[in-house]
Order: C-alpha cells, then structure tokens, then sequence
C-alpha cells in the first residue's frame, strides 16, 4: 500500500505576500505514510482557472463509480491581496469562497476541469475546508464543510450533504456544532464501527478536539484523552486542518497543520496513535518527512500501481 497526500503550498515573497502558484493543486507520494517525496519536482499538478483562480484545502476520494474526486476551498489569498491589498478575514468570511471547485479522474492522471458548485442549497456566506467521509450503513458518501451560514459571519459550524455521484446533492443540514465556540477544519474517519470526527475549536479550548459517534452524522461525543494529549504536545493554537490514515501495521497517523511561523516554514507536525479509540496520539516529529511544507489537504490510500502511474506522469525534472 502507498499513499497519495493532495495539498496546497504556502509561498510567500520576503515581502509577505502571497505567490499565486502556492494556491494550486499538488501531490505528494510516500510508500510507508512516513517518507513523503515532491511529484512534478514540486510544481502544481492541476492549475486553476476558474472562480477565484485559486484553491486551499483540498480534500481526495474515491466514490463507488470507480472516479476519483478533488474537491476544494474556491479561496486564493494571493488574488485577494492583489486586489484589495491586504487580508481581511471578516470580508473573505462573508463574501468569499462561496463556491467548492471539484475535478474528477478514472486513473489519478487524466483530471476533468474545474467545475465550481454549491453543495446542499444556495446562500452560504462561505465553503470552507471540504472533506469527504464515506457511509458505510447507507453506501453513499457525505461532503462535510466550515461554514457561517447563511451571512458568513459569526461562528461557524460544521454542514454536511449526502451524495452518492458529487453531482447530485441533499440539502445542507448541520454535522456538529460546539456550544461555546466555532469550529472549523472537519476530518472523519471509520474504523470498527465507530465515525472519528477531528475540528479546530476556535476557543475553549483553541485547538484540535476529537469526538466520536456509531453514527456518521452524531450525536458525537468528546474523547477526553485526545484533549489531555493536546494539551500536553499540541498546546498552542497554531493546529488546524487535522488529516488521518492508517498504517499498514495498523497504526493511525494524525497530521496537524501548523501555521505558528511564517511562510514556508509551515508544514504539518504528525502524532501517531496504537489504537485510533483510545484517542491517545502521540507526537512523534522525528517519525515523518516531508520535502517542503504541505499545506492542508487530504491522504488517500493508493496501489502500488497507481503510485508508479502518478510518478510516470509528473516526474521530478
């Protein structure tokens, strides 16, 4: 088994601005989950054309159709400070990113355009951070996202929408929401039938939380000793964009995205768990490499076939 990890990067100038290419799709490839290497000598495999020219958190699956699907933040930071000049948040909470860019792929190579959509019902202020979780009781897929609906302002909640082809879409309804807080940067995944739900809490406490549920859409409850861990590796609230797979040896790896110093200097910081239902993941730095900072995505389990395929078509010249 190998793995495929679709990211974005942060390049910035020494000026602090943010490069356009940066916002674009790429790929990285690893045959442990541990070693991870550049495709396309570490340029985009996929460029954007259309909405905001730009994407960020980029989530990969692969529907029961046999496709493969990208699906994607509309957001470019870098063509949003060319043209108002600087970032300001509460503007790009309310009036940006209110569409996901999606492209599809029988083989991982060969990708279809950009397409912009709205998922489960028009007027939401923004789409953030999409994940893809599968239905193992219903066979069908649900495309989770952060998001203030309707205005984008205010704190955010966490929406989901079924699909079974990522054409066709149910109407939004609420996946979690926290009492005390907004909540962004959704990751769910299955194991022995139980739904594992990773978000960033925007306050009490500002950092990663992990709940649990028999059910894909909740009620879920908090696993406390993910909260301990975290207070004791991960303290500060410079994580996001939580990313989770599990080892060939049966071990989960959890990947955090740390966005605490500038520029490229960002990457994600890896804690590694035994067991996924104890919640107990450890921090263990010196167990995973990355040949630059990967930025918020998504890791999918791939063939050992369709690594080489991946590799043949962007190799690093």
């Amino acid at each position: 088994m190998s793995y495929l990890f679709v990211h974005f990067r942060e390049k910035i100038t020494s000026e602090g601005k943010h490069i356009p290419e940066g916002e674009q799709v790429y790929f990285g490839l690893s045959k442990d989950g541990f070693i991870w290497e550049e495709v396309n000598a570490g340029k985009p495999v996929i460029s954007c054309t259309e909405g905001a020219e730009g994407v960020r958190d980029h989530t990969i699956c692969k529907g029961e159709n046999g496709k493969y699907y990208i699906v994607s933040t509309d957001l470019s930071l870098a063509n949003y400070t060319i043209e108002h000049g600087a970032i300001n948040w509460v503007d790009i909470s309310a009036n940006g990113s209110k569409y996901l860019s999606k492209w599809e792929s029988e083989d991982l190579v060969n990708w279809s355009p950009q397409t912009l959509f709205v998922p489960g019902g028009e007027g939401f202020g923004c789409l953030w951070a999409p994940e893809t979780t599968y239905d193992h009781k219903e066979n069908e897929y649900i495309l989770h996202w952060s998001s203030s609906y309707p205005e984008g302002r205010g704190e955010k909640a966490i929406f989901y929408t079924r699909t079974k082809d990522f054409s066709n879409f149910t109407k939004a309804e609420i996946l979690y929401r926290k009492e005390d807080s907004g909540v962004i940067d959704s990751g769910m995944y299955y194991e022995d039938g139980w739904y594992y739900l990773f978000v960033k809490s925007e306050k009490n406490p500002a950092r990663l939380i992990m709940l649990k549920s028999e059910n894909i859409t909740g009620p879920f409850t908090r696993i406390e000793a993910f909260d301990e861990e975290m207070e004791r590796t991960a303290k500060e609230p410079h994580y996001e964009a939580p990313t989770a797979y599990k080892l060939a040896d049966g071990r989960w790896c959890l990947l955090l995205d740390y966005y605490g110093v500038p520029g490229e200097g960002q990457s994600y910081v890896p804690f590694l768990a035994e067991d996924i239902s104890t919640g107990c993941f450890v921090r263990s730095d010196a167990m995973v490499k990355f040949p630059y900072g990967f930025k918020h995505g998504t890791v999918l389990a791939i063939s050992e076939e369709e690594y080489e395929r991946i590799k043949e078509r962007w190799p690093n010249e």
